[in-house]
C-alpha cells in the first residue's frame, strides 16, 4: 500500500493540518495526524477517529499493522520543537 494513499484517504475524511504515514514495508504503518479536531477527544477516540477512514484497507488486508499518533496544532509544534524538526 502506497503511504501517500493514506495520507490522501486522512485529509480527505478529517480537517488534519497535517498528516504523515511512515512504512519501510508497505503493510506496517505508522500514522502521525496533526488537527485541532482532537483538542477535546480522549485518547480512544482520536484513535478511532483516524482508524474509521483506513477501515476498509486493513478489513481488506492492505494495511497489515497501524500504530496512530495524534496531536493538535499546539502539541505538534511543541513536539516538533523537542524533536529538533
Amino acid at each position: 500500500m502506497d503511504k501517500k494513499e493514506i495520507e490522501q484517504k486522512l485529509k480527505s475524511s478529517l480537517m488534519l493540518d497535517e498528516v504523515y504515514a511512515i512504512s519501510e514495508d508497505g503493510s506496517h504503518f505508522q500514522v502521525i495526524a496533526v488537527g485541532d479536531i482532537f483538542a477535546d477527544l480522549s485518547r480512544v477516540k482520536k484513535q478511532q477517529a483516524v482508524y474509521a477512514p483506513l477501515a476498509e484497507y486493513i478489513a481488506d488486508n492492505r494495511i497489515h499493522a497501524l500504530s496512530i499518533k495524534t496531536y493538535t496544532s499546539a502539541q505538534w509544534k511543541l513536539e516538533r520543537k523537542l524533536l529538533g524538526l
